[in-house]
């Protein structure tokens, strides 16, 4: 397991990914916590790219229940097909938000969230639940986050 992390804080989005994923396939590996690694890998992301929330919804009981996450409070409970990540859930796809404010039906947990990237989790062929990054920037997702974020979503292990 790693204990520290190496911040590029000078390289561009991609090459910031590329140096974070490996370390934080070696903060997971050898822990078969899901909860532990969630966290870390929140942790992880955070600490990289100073977003203004990142975390994980799980599905329980035909919801999306606040999981391990970095920020602010947040809403405890999201139902399929509503906000940003219920959407993704029902939609079983990743979701760029560019203005969180023209998105019909987007929850609030804060009003400083400008813009948000979810990314549904996985588990025998079904969402199990989903990676819901932040920023109070505009615009602030693309194709790279998506890309990338998707190989940290793929090291998770629901076991």
């Amino acid at each position: 397991m790693a204990e520290d992390l190496t911040i590029l804080t000078s390289a561009d989005k991609a090459a910031q990914y590329q140096s974070l994923i490996p370390q934080i396939e070696a903060l997971i590996t050898g822990e078969d916590d899901l909860v532990a690694n969630m966290a870390n890998i929140c942790a992880a992301l955070k600490e990289q790219f100073k977003w203004f929330w990142v975390g994980f919804y799980l599905v329980k009981n035909d919801e999306l229940v606040l999981g391990p996450f970095q920020g602010p409070v947040a809403c405890t409970r999201i139902k399929r097909g509503k906000g940003v990540c219920g959407v993704a859930w029902e939609r079983s796809d990743v979701l760029i938000v560019p203005d969180v404010d023209e998105f019909s039906g987007h929850i609030a947990c804060s009003s400083l969230s400008r813009s948000e990237i979810v990314w549904p989790l996985y588990h025998n062929g079904e969402v199990a639940g989903v990676l819901d990054v932040d920023s109070e920037h505009l615009s602030h997702f693309d194709e790279i986050d998506k890309l990338y974020l998707g190989q940290v979503v793929k090291l998770i292990n629901f076991g």
